[in-house]
C-alpha cells in the first residue's frame, strides 16, 4: 500500500498534493472555502473575490491530475461563488449535475433585503463520458403507498419498484445541529448521509477518494465505513487530531466540541512535527505549516444568527420528547 494512502496529512493542500501520484485517485470531494470571514481557528478567511477564484483555480489544477481518466469531482460551493467556479471547471471537465442540498433550516432571521439562504450548491463533474457511476448503489426505496399506486402504470415495470427510484437533483438532508449525535467541534460539517452517497455512486468498492479540505474528516470516516480508502489535507493540526479520534472509531461519532476550538487557536500559530496520535491503523501525518494565506476555510453561508435560531427550534421541539 503507498504511503499516501489512508491518511490526512496535516499540511497545506497546495504543497501537499504533490505526493498524490497523478491518475491514483477515483474521486475527488471536497467542501473548500467559502471565503466568507468564517472563524476556524486560524487566519481570517476574508480574500478579495479575484483572490479568491485565483486560488480556486490554483488548487483545482493541482488537483485534477491526480484524478484517473473515469474519475469524478463533487465540489461544493456558496451560491455567491459557484457561478464563476462552474466556468472554471466546465474548460476542463463535463458538468453532470448541479445538485442542491437544502439543509432544512428553520431560518426566521437574516437579511430584510434578500431572501434567507438555505441552501449549498454542489457541483458534480466528470472527466470523460465512461465515468464510475453506480446508481443502484444509491436508489432511494419507494414506500409501500407508493409501491401500490405505480403498479398500476403500465410503464412501471416490478423490477423498477424493488430497487427504487434514482434520487433527485435536490438533496433535502437536516443540517447537523448542535446536540446531533454526528456532530463534532467543527463549523461546517456536513452529515455522513450525503457524503455516503456521493462515494457510494461515484467511487467503486477498494477505490480511492481525495478530500483537500478534509475539516473535520467526515470524507474520511464516510470512506472508512463504506471499504473504500481515502487521503487529503488539513492545515488546522486541531483539527487533524479530531479527524484521527473520528477514524479512530468510525462508527462511534466522537464530540470534542468543549475544547477543540479553543485548541485550534492556540495550535494553529505552531510548526509541529509530532504524528498526530492514532489507534486501529489510523494515521493522520503531522507536517510543518506552510503558506497560511493558502488554506482559508469559509462557512456555508449560514450566519451565526440562524445557528442560534436553529438550536432555540431544536431545542423546543425536543422538550418533553419521550427517550
Amino acid at each position: 500500500m503507498s504511503d499516501w494512502v489512508d491518511q490526512v496529512f496535516c499540511e497545506d493542500a497546495l504543497a501537499g498534493l504533490a505526493r498524490i501520484p497523478d491518475k491514483s485517485i477515483d474521486l475527488i470531494l471536497t467542501d473548500p472555502p467559502y471565503n466568507l470571514g468564517k472563524d476556524y481557528g486560524n487566519d481570517s478567511d476574508q480574500l478579495s473575490v479575484e483572490e479568491y477564484l485565483a486560488w480556486t483555480e490554483s488548487w483545482i489544477d493541482r488537483a485534477l491530475p491526480k484524478l484517473k481518466d473515469n474519475g469524478s469531482l463533487y465540489l461544493f460551493l456558496t451560491w455567491r461563488h459557484a457561478p464563476e467556479i462552474f466556468v472554471m471547471l466546465k474548460k476542463r471537465m463535463t458538468m453532470m449535475n448541479e445538485i442542491i442540498w437544502d439543509r432544512r433550516v428553520p431560518s426566521m432571521g437574516g437579511s430584510v433585503r434578500s431572501f434567507s439562504s438555505v441552501h449549498d450548491t454542489i457541483g458534480f463533474f466528470v472527466k470523460r463520458k465512461d465515468y464510475y457511476f453506480d446508481l443502484d448503489a444509491v436508489r432511494i426505496p419507494y414506500d409501500a403507498a407508493t409501491k401500490k399506486a405505480r403498479s398500476r402504470s403500465i410503464f412501471v415495470g416490478a423490477k423498477w419498484l424493488e430497487v427504487g427510484y434514482n434520487p433527485k437533483d435536490m438533496w433535502s438532508v437536516s443540517r447537523l445541529h448542535r446536540e446531533h449525535a454526528e456532530r463534532v467541534d467543527h463549523p461546517t460539517q456536513k452529515p455522513l448521509e450525503i457524503i455516503e452517497r456521493m462515494l457510494k455512486a461515484s467511487c467503486p468498492p477498494g477505490g480511492t477518494v481525495l478530500d483537500p479540505f478534509m475539516g473535520s474528516g467526515t470524507t474520511a470516516v464516510a470512506a472508512k465505513r463504506l471499504g473504500r480508502h481515502y487521503a487529503g489535507f488539513e492545515l488546522n493540526p486541531a483539527y487533524c487530531e479530531l479527524i484521527a479520534q473520528r477514524l479512530a472509531a468510525p462508527e462511534a461519532p466522537v464530540k470534542k466540541r468543549a475544547t477543540v476550538r479553543k485548541k485550534a487557536k492556540l495550535a494553529s500559530t505552531a510548526d509541529s512535527k509530532t504524528v498526530v496520535p492514532a489507534q486501529a491503523g489510523t494515521q493522520v501525518a503531522r507536517i510543518p505549516r506552510k503558506n497560511l494565506d493558502s488554506r482559508l476555510r469559509g462557512n456555508d453561508g449560514f450566519s451565526a444568527n440562524d445557528q442560534d435560531v436553529e438550536n432555540a427550534v431544536h431545542a423546543l421541539t425536543t422538550q418533553g420528547t419521550p427517550s
